[in-house]
């Protein structure tokens, strides 16, 4: 296990969809997005740093192209499932400025990139392997106390489980009009997808 220091993030016109995954997150009842956001980003600010829990993030994909890898993303999630804690799952294959922030991340350590890879409390603990093997001695569990519980039947009402949500400035068109210089430029607001990440879940 290796001291990485901080993890820091990663409508046009016909409705909107995607396919849902197999996340769960941090339970904001029916707060709007925004507002969700806000509320806790406040309680963070209240709470001392000693009491805040600390963050368990979970870089995976779910592209299915390559079967062992996307396989290993899934019995992960199943296991950190299985300890009801909140995961901030940070999809690569949505946002490719997550993969620069976790190949970054690995670069830092020598290591090579390999998916799925997850931190506590902004710790690399490893891959498939590294937790499959935690979980088996028990070890898994302490390194989660301290963690923020949640129910893993909890989906978010504002993303569906995707964690990801149409950019509101551009519609998830990824184009702009800009008036005072009277031409389309592209959103600065949204990633290569035209998404955003959902405020209500990922905050």
């Amino acid at each position: 296990m290796e001291d990485c220091g901080g993890v820091t993030a990663g409508s046009g016109k016909k409705p909107f969809q995607l396919t849902r995954s197999l996340t769960y997150h941090h339970h904001q009842g029916h707060r709007p997005a925004a507002s969700a956001a806000r509320w806790r980003r406040q309680q963070l600010a209240d709470e001392p740093r000693a009491q805040r829990p600390q963050a368990v993030v979970l870089y995976t994909t779910s592209l299915r192209g390559v079967r062992r890898t996307f396989a290993d993303c899934t019995a992960v999630r199943a296991i950190l499932r299985g300890f009801r804690v909140a995961v901030d799952e940070r999809d690569v294959s949505m946002d490719a400025a997550l993969r620069r922030e976790l190949q970054a991340l690995l670069a830092a350590r020598a290591r090579a990139f390999a998916l799925p890879q997850l931190f506590i409390g902004g710790r690399l603990v490893g891959g498939a392997d590294e937790v499959r093997q935690l979980n088996e001695t028990g070890q898994l569990r302490r390194l989660l106390d301290g963690a923020a519980g949640q129910d893993p039947a909890f989906v978010c009402d504002a993303c569906g489980g995707v964690r990801f949500v149409p950019c509101t400035g551009c519609g998830g068109g990824r184009k702009v009009f800009v008036e005072e210089e009277d031409r389309v430029v592209r959103c600065g607001e949204c990633n290569e997808n035209g998404l955003v990440r959902c405020a209500n879940c990922c905050s």
